[in-house]
């Protein structure tokens, strides 16, 4: 092999897509997943090699979205505002173009991409902010004491940049295509539900009844408390609270007791809740992979189907 040819293979094997590492997963199943993203650029440069072709390495696709949020790029956000709204969660804004809009249907989510001692991290987060917002979006991350992506998010300011890719998910909602919506969701696990919430009640047109069950450790950890009181006001809303570290129902405000339970989401409840909805139920399901589980088992011995409830 001539220098020249030597020379030219290692401009090639400098140009090969690097596998990215597991901690650049955010293991939430979106499509495509990073390493999806790594096998079509792996076949693209194979191509470009075997047929020496460079210009075969660009794969550029057309952005779809107003904000020009791509499922497969990165794309950079500025920070608008950084909210504590309890001891260890954030409420985000971000900006976007101009008065456009982020394109997501209600329920579906982004993955942010951070950095954190020169390790590539990703995670999922769902936007909480309407899906029809212009010129923003917001979104509710919990940060954890040994989490990396929580030391990277805890570094954010205003007038700092992100990046999200996006949008992902699997639960597409139409008005009215259910009779009750059971939503139970595990502290950030309301995420999700807020705009598929929201878009009901901004729809008049849309009857359906909706049962939202809030499962947190104390009354000051709720989220959302005034959104989710406004919500309650529409006819066609019920939020019940399920607190697991509260003592005593009297140390709640007046206007919160009726709608608490003090403990868990066990089977005994959740046969309650299912048998107090207006309309044949349709759930869905948010938390931690526990809270998941758990939810899905007590909803199959309230008599739901396999195919009425979404896991989030």
């Amino acid at each position: 092999m001539s220098e020249k040819e030597e020379d030219d293979d290692e401009a090639w094997l400098q140009l090969r897509p690097v596998e990215p590492l597991p901690s650049q997963c955010c293991g939430s199943g979106c499509s495509p997943c990073v390493f999806d993203l790594y096998h079509r650029g792996l076949a693209r440069w194979e191509a470009a090699r075997a047929s020496k072709d460079r210009s075969l390495l660009s794969g550029e696709e057309p952005q779809s979205c107003p904000s020009s949020l791509s499922p497969e790029t990165f794309v950079a956000f500025s920070i608008s505002t950084v909210d504590k709204v309890t001891k260890d969660t954030y409420r985000i804004r971000f900006a976007l173009p101009g008065n456009s809009q982020l394109g997501l249907r209600p329920g579906q989510h982004l993955i942010l991409r951070g950095t954190v001692g020169g390790l590539e991290i990703q995670r999922a987060y769902t936007p909480i902010s309407p899906a029809d917002a212009k010129g923003y979006f917001e979104v509710l991350i919990k940060c954890y004491q040994t989490g990396l992506m929580s030391r990277y998010v805890e570094s954010w300011r205003t007038g700092g940049t992100a990046f999200w890719r996006g949008p992902f998910g699997g639960f597409f909602y139409k008005p009215n295509q259910y009779g009750e919506l059971l939503m139970l969701a595990s502290g950030t696990g309301l995420a999700p539900m807020v705009p598929i919430l929201q878009s009901i009640t901004d729809n008049a047109d849309d009857e359906t009844f909706i049962t939202l069950v809030g499962c947190f450790k104390t009354f000051e950890g709720i989220y959302l408390k005034t959104f989710l009181q406004e919500q309650a006001r529409f006819w066609n809303v019920r939020t019940f609270f399920v607190l697991s570290q509260e003592k005593s129902l009297e140390q709640l405000p007046w206007s919160y007791r009726d709608k608490t339970h003090l403990g868990r989401l066990a089977q005994d409840l959740m046969k309650e809740l299912v048998g107090s909805c207006r309309r044949k139920p349709f759930a869905l399901v948010c938390g931690s992979a526990e809270f998941t589980k758990d939810m899905a088992r007590c909803l199959l011995c309230a008599g739901l189907a396999k195919d009425s409830y979404f896991l989030f």
